[in-house]
């Protein structure tokens, strides 16, 4: 295989890619989508923090927080009411003002102060509730906390709805850049014979397969880090997100050109990744729902690509703490790699017998 006459198909490619609408898909539907589920979930746009009061004697607080910009406000009845919708991340924060609170904290006293936060509440609107409501307190009495306020997180702790939808996707990014473009661009030069003119060159067909798997893999970077980018989600070590997301390119694009090898057409190809999309995206789903059992995400292949791009991504991970998936993932990429190399010669076949 010439590396001269590969790099001059993968010139091709790129001259002749932004024809496809599959080449366009690649560019503006993983920035679509990401646009669409960051404004409903709230991510590209930080929410205003969500306070709840319960306010059972008329407390200054309450007016306080009622005349101030940047906080959505909500009166509940009782405590039980509130506990519930910070429960269920209604509201990020919820507070409880007792009957006869103000004149309390101004006799000096130390009056019990009950502030609920939400598991799945963003940190920075935590902190901003809090200590808007400590000032708020020390107005009241004009000197330092008189009070305990108490912290009680109420469910689990984790991620906002909107950082954990960021798997899913990136790996849509991921997949339509990785899978959906090599796929098509083989199974389209099939229908259109291009492939079979390859015969009589002197480019080999192994030469056009990779060259469409090196730019299967530009384009999965390149958007993929993009995507991460909108979701302010590249985590905190450069070198790392670049070795989980190429290793996680390559395995891609290893599946997207073994979907182009065995498909004699588009249709075929569309069939092909319609019924094996929760091979690809499955994983992204015990993300969503950290509940379900975790166990079963390691099933699916692409978990080993998946896992260590959301630890090095969102939880600042380096390459120590992945490298075990990381070497599971090298594994699949070799097994799959063999696959490629013979569905490739598997349709070099096919054409010679088609000509």
């Amino acid at each position: 295989m010439s590396l001269t006459r590969t790099f001059k198909v993968l010139g091709k490619e790129f001259r002749l890619g932004p024809r496809s609408p599959v080449f366009l898909w690649v560019l503006f539907l993983p920035v679509l989508f990401t646009l669409v589920l960051q404004v409903t979930f709230g991510s590209l746009f930080d929410p205003q923090p969500r306070l709840g009061i319960v306010d059972q004697g008329s407390s200054t607080i309450t007016t306080a927080v009622q005349g101030m910009e940047g906080i959505d406000l909500t009166l509940l009845d009782n405590a039980e009411d509130l506990k519930a919708k910070v429960e269920a991340d209604d509201l990020d924060a919820g507070l409880v003002l007792p009957a006869g609170f103000d004149d309390q904290v101004r006799s000096g006293a130390r009056p019990p102060l009950e502030f609920y936060v939400g598991g799945e509440s963003l940190a920075s609107n935590r902190i901003i509730l809090a200590v808007t409501t400590v000032d708020l307190v020390r107005e009241i009495e004009g000197a330092t906390p008189p009070v305990d306020v108490a912290v009680v997180a109420l469910g689990d702790e984790g991620f906002p709805i909107a950082v954990r939808m960021v798997p899913f996707i990136m790996m849509y990014a991921l997949v339509v850049a990785a899978v959906f473009l090599p796929a098509f661009s083989i199974a389209d030069e099939r229908e259109k014979g291009t492939l079979n003119a390859l015969i009589v060159t002197p480019v080999k067909l192994s030469e056009v397969i990779t060259a469409k798997g090196m730019l299967g893999v530009i384009l999965a970077l390149a958007m993929t880090i993009f995507t991460l980018f909108l979701n302010n989600a590249l985590g905190a070590d450069p070198l790392a997100l670049f070795v989980v997301l190429l290793v996680g390119s390559i395995l891609c694009v290893e599946i997207g050109l073994i979907y182009g090898t065995v498909s004699k057409d588009s249709t075929a190809v569309f069939a092909l990744i319609k019924g094996t999309a929760i091979l690809l995206i499955g994983p992204t789903v015990f993300y969503i729902w950290p509940d379900w059992p975790q166990w079963i995400g390691k099933l699916f292949p692409t978990y080993w690509v998946i896992n260590p791009i959301f630890e090095v991504t969102l939880n600042n991970a380096g390459l120590g703490d992945v490298w075990v998936e990381l070497l599971i993932a090298i594994g699949v990429i070799a097994l799959l790699g063999v696959a490629v190399v013979a569905m490739t010669r598997r349709l070099g076949r096919q054409l010679a017998t088609a000509s």
